[in-house]
């Protein structure tokens, strides 16, 4: 199966994306390495960081994009996760929580410019955005905006949603392990998941596929998009690689861990793998995979 497209992509076959300091050959590399895999279009994503650095990082992308056809071809745009997320552990995630702070307009604007209007997609805590003004700022000018790293309430996610969020990051994960019974993030969104897209993250580790198979039963078909949020070590195997300066580890199981193991940093899995993870264990024919992996995605980019 090939023609995927993938929202989240943070690098790539030795590529890290939040890097401000990627070669342009590096770039023609890893496009070229997407093709081979089945990819057709990514967002290159650029997760928290010190805004400096951030505002380098989506420069560095756009730059790639205008001059490199290549480029153009497989980056369908720009993914800024953060640096509007929630700083509380577990919803943080491998998010530096020194970087994390509320939303606010201007420095969202400073992220915009330096995209040069490529910036297609940002992720954000909905508690962290007071009336969501910061979503209805982003939606007026046709960005996608996505709720993730979050604890809102059902309130707060319906206001956001009210407000113009369409989609919801990686389900699942930027959660603690332990939470509440009932009433948590995931109960909420799939609550909302009839009026936004939610992505899911097929790995087998991100998610269990028992629990994957839960999800992908209580969400509309047609609201299912699935990530990989790949890291630069997705296609190569084990061993030690970074993610935006910290060390995670692929482990012999394909599990991307941030350093002390306590949470995942990221994913190595291609998309052809999780579609494979989707048909073989959880036995979803081809029609669905491809809706989750090309069709909807496609749908909400527009």
């Amino acid at each position: 199966m090939t023609g995927f497209i993938d929202l989240q992509v943070n690098g790539y076959a030795g590529v890290d994306f939040n890097d401000e300091h990627v070669s342009d050959q590096q770039w023609l590399d890893v496009c070229a390495r997407l093709t081979a895999d089945g990819v057709d279009k990514i967002l290159a994503t650029v997760i928290t960081a010190p805004i400096d650095r951030m505002i380098a990082r989506i420069e560095r992308i756009a730059i790639a994009m205008e001059t490199f056809p290549e480029v153009a071809r497989m980056v369908a745009g720009i993914h800024v996760e953060g640096p509007f997320i929630s700083p509380v552990a577990g919803f943080v995630g491998a998010h530096p929580t020194a970087a994390v702070m509320p939303a606010d307009v201007a420095t969202a604007d400073r992220l915009l410019d330096a995209g040069r209007g490529h910036v297609r997609l940002l992720t954000l805590a909905p508690e962290c955005d007071a009336g969501a003004r910061l979503v209805r700022h982003l939606s007026d000018q046709g960005i996608v905006v996505a709720g993730g790293h979050s604890d809102a309430s059902l309130d707060q996610l319906q206001q956001a949603v009210d407000q113009g969020m369409s989609l919801y990051t990686h389900l699942g994960n930027g959660c603690p392990s332990q939470l509440n019974r009932h009433d948590n993030i995931i109960q909420r969104v799939i609550r909302l998941s009839d009026q936004m897209y939610v992505s899911l993250i097929a790995d087998g580790h991100h998610v269990p596929n028992f629990a994957l198979a839960n999800y992908l039963r209580c969400i509309p078909h047609d609201r299912v998009i699935i990530v990989t949020d790949a890291i630069n070590a997705a296609g190569l195997g084990p061993g030690k690689y970074s993610l935006a300066g910290q060390r995670v580890e692929v482990d012999p199981d394909g599990a991307a861990w941030a350093e002390g193991r306590q949470h995942f940093a990221g994913c190595a899995t291609p998309m052809q793998t999780m579609a494979e993870i989707l048909r073989d264990q959880l036995g979803v024919g081809d029609e669905l995979v491809d809706r989750w992996t090309r069709v909807n995605p496609g749908r909400l980019l527009g």
